[in-house]
């Protein structure tokens, strides 16, 4: 089914896009009650307290991927090597499930209603949705440095500012749509392009339609078009803050009833890490099969090691988050501003 084309300006897409995050807002208090009244019958039947029954917890995390069934990092290879859930063990944790989101937004959604104990995704979304009062703490920071691929069909436009008077396509609410927000500020051409929200599965067709006249591609997607034909005109790393950053938030609710997750989390990640980068090769061939049996070299270039943090948080990293969180409201874009320092939850 093809997805509807809304054209509209660059600025008023982004408001749209905040405007549904704060629509759902609204609705937080009354369906995070309901959330917390239903997890709360969950919790209590795996206590087991009035059951002879085995006890149950099982922890739901969300994640952006249009191929994967598993997130590309140390906890997609935590889950896949069989260290992931026995680790969790002594917070009652007997099943993790990994759920995939096509966007932010949608991953938002979930957290909202309730569908959701964590979420691994951008850093714009995360942001968008805090503002709102999405009632999430931030545990760590699970990319630093996420690059960005600004690509045009064969024969298409050569630089950015042959962009001018055209249609360019993107993913609202996703981390390759804050960086082309600032490309096209940093470039002058805010005002003289015309932005259409196009999901991402639909950008390969409508850039060989001429339907549009570029899109930016997140990690995997734009390495595989290119080696494909497709040009790649600018990328994010390129341009100093416009890379993009991954956290994982979880609620407040689940958070509640467990707070040694964090701590638990972060050092299962941290081992993680260490064994990837012992065998990066490993690794790869890991993250090019979670990706749909891509070649080796396109796992490689989307998924550099050095792109995965020790720590939870680092300078660098909150530098970007905080960067981000200031476009976004110097843009008067976000419901309300927050400091990060009050999202995130300390190192221990």
């Amino acid at each position: 089914m093809s997805s509807q084309v809304i054209e509209c300006s660059f600025l008023h897409r982004l408001l749209a896009s905040v405007a549904t995050v704060a629509l759902l807002s609204s609705l937080t208090s009354c369906t995070f009650q309901q959330s917390q009244s239903n997890n709360s019958a969950v919790a209590s039947s795996n206590t087991g307290a009035n059951s002879a029954e085995v006890k149950t917890l099982v922890l739901r995390v969300g994640f952006i991927s249009s191929e994967s069934k598993l997130p590309i990092g140390p906890e997609g290879w935590a889950l896949q090597k069989g260290t992931l859930t026995p680790a969790l063990k002594s917070l009652g944790v007997t099943e993790v499930k990994f759920i995939p989101f096509v966007g932010g937004p949608a991953l938002n959604e979930a957290l909202v209603s309730g569908q959701l104990d964590m979420g691994l995704y951008g850093d714009t979304p995360a942001i968008v949705g805090r503002a709102v009062g999405l009632p999430t703490k931030l545990i760590n920071q699970t990319r630093v440095g996420q690059n960005a691929w600004l690509l045009t069909k064969k024969n298409g436009p050569r630089l950015v500012s042959q962009l001018k008077g055209t249609k360019v396509g993107v993913a609202k609410g996703t981390y390759p749509h804050r960086y082309l927000m600032g490309l096209l500020e940093k470039e002058g051409l805010t005002k003289d392009v015309s932005v259409v929200q196009i999901p991402s599965a639909d950008a390969k067709p409508a850039l060989e339609r001429g339907d549009i006249s570029a899109y930016p591609f997140a990690m995997g997607a734009g390495p595989t078009l290119v080696s494909q034909g497709f040009s790649a005109i600018d990328q994010a790393k390129d341009h100093q803050g416009l890379v993009g950053t991954g956290v994982s938030v979880v609620t407040e609710n689940f958070l509640s009833r467990h707070p040694e997750l964090p701590q638990k989390w972060n050092q299962i990640r941290r081992q993680a890490l260490q064994e990837i980068k012992a065998n990066p090769e490993e690794f790869y061939q890991f993250a090019a099969v979670a990706s749909g049996n891509v070649p080796l070299a396109i796992a490689k270039e989307s998924y550099p090691l050095d792109l995965y943090p020790t720590q939870p948080f680092t300078p660098e990293g909150l530098k970007l988050l905080d960067s981000t969180k200031q476009f976004l409201a110097d843009q008067k874009l976000l419901k309300s501003d927050f400091d990060i320092k009050d999202w995130q939850i300390p190192n221990p």
